[in-house]
């Protein structure tokens, strides 16, 4: 396989009308790619709007659950490479409702490889796990070696649609390869239940920030442009070995708590308000960060935003935005 040439190249990218993906849409459709995606529903407002992408790619209605929808969208748009960004990524409603979480991402993702391995086109497919799936480690920072102990709904369904991803690779030398993000932020992500976003959109509205664990949990988070770059960083390195069938982490490496974290946003916005910490999420891990070095060395990949210069231009687009 050749180092992939995104002019006019077909690529699907699932989950574009969320946050990662409808940047990594974005970034591809600047490369002048054409982007396909799936959509299960029709929002009255989602991030292809937020970003006006809506007449800038092709959007399929279907249910990445549904096999048929996935063979029909890769056969009729002769798909060439797919990310597949699409999940249900979010801890709470995974705890409460774990069934769809491991549908929409265990039987989404086998339905979305098996679409791509009946495909006689597709030159690679980059799968979406998350640092998530590691669950808890005793040794930090977590590499690319560290067991996938992903023990709650969430993090188990990332584990084992690794591992079915692996399993193509290993059984049917389909071209995969596997991000592991760190908590991503930064503009545009419209989901609330996310630490950054949620305080900054309260403060902006004048109201009190709510810290749903007891502030403790340490996290490292990555910015969205480091997010995307690390995304087609693995993608133009599908043609090397050293890549293919292989999981990266992708992160800073620096670990912040979420009180830190809390305080940091409130001094960038020039405020002073105390939290209200409530002390009640559950099944959340203590401690989670990244050893990203397979991608520096490999990829050439590291990020270029530290936490600081990240949430300015994140608060900066909040602002904009609420205007």
């Amino acid at each position: 396989m050749d180092k992939i040439n995104w002019e006019n190249t077909n690529v699907l990218v699932t989950g574009a009308d969320g946050f990662i993906g409808s940047h990594v849409a974005k970034a591809l459709i600047e490369r002048n790619a054409e982007v396909i995606t799936i959509v299960r529903d029709i929002k009255k407002s989602s991030n292809i709007d937020i970003l006006e992408l809506k007449n800038k790619l092709t959007i399929i209605q279907g249910n990445l659950i549904n096999f048929q929808d996935c063979e029909r969208t890769i056969n009729e748009y002769d798909v060439d490479f797919c990310f597949h960004i699409a999940a249900q990524a979010i801890v709470g409603p995974a705890n409460r409702s774990p069934l769809s979480t491991f549908e929409s991402n265990i039987k989404g993702t086998w339905n979305i490889l098996e679409a791509c391995r009946a495909s006689k086109k597709m030159k690679g497919i980059i799968i979406a796990s998350s640092d998530k799936a590691y669950g808890q480690q005793k040794k930090l920072p977590y590499t690319e070696e560290s067991p996938l102990n992903g023990y709650f709904p969430y993090d188990a369904s990332k584990a084992c649609a690794e591992i079915i991803a692996k399993s193509y690779f290993m059984s049917y030398g389909l071209p995969i390869a596997i991000t592991r993000n760190a908590n991503t932020y930064g503009d545009a992500d419209m989901n609330l239940s996310r630490i950054i976003p949620d305080v900054i959109t309260r403060l902006l509205k004048n109201e009190v920030p709510v810290i749903r664990s007891d502030g403790t949990p340490e996290r490292d988070y990555l910015y969205i442009k480091d997010a995307v770059s690390a995304y087609l960083a693995l993608a133009d390195n599908m043609h090397r070995k050293e890549a293919i069938g292989q999981a990266f982490n992708f992160g800073t490496g620096k670990p912040i708590s979420v009180l830190e974290l809390y305080n940091k946003i409130i001094n960038l916005m020039g405020k002073n308000v105390k939290p209200k910490i409530l002390g009640e999420a559950k099944n959340e891990i203590d401690r989670q960060y990244l050893d990203s070095t397979k991608a520096k060395n490999v990829l050439g990949w590291e990020a270029e935003y530290d936490i600081d210069s990240g949430l300015k231009e994140t608060i900066e687009w909040y602002r904009k935005f609420h205007r």
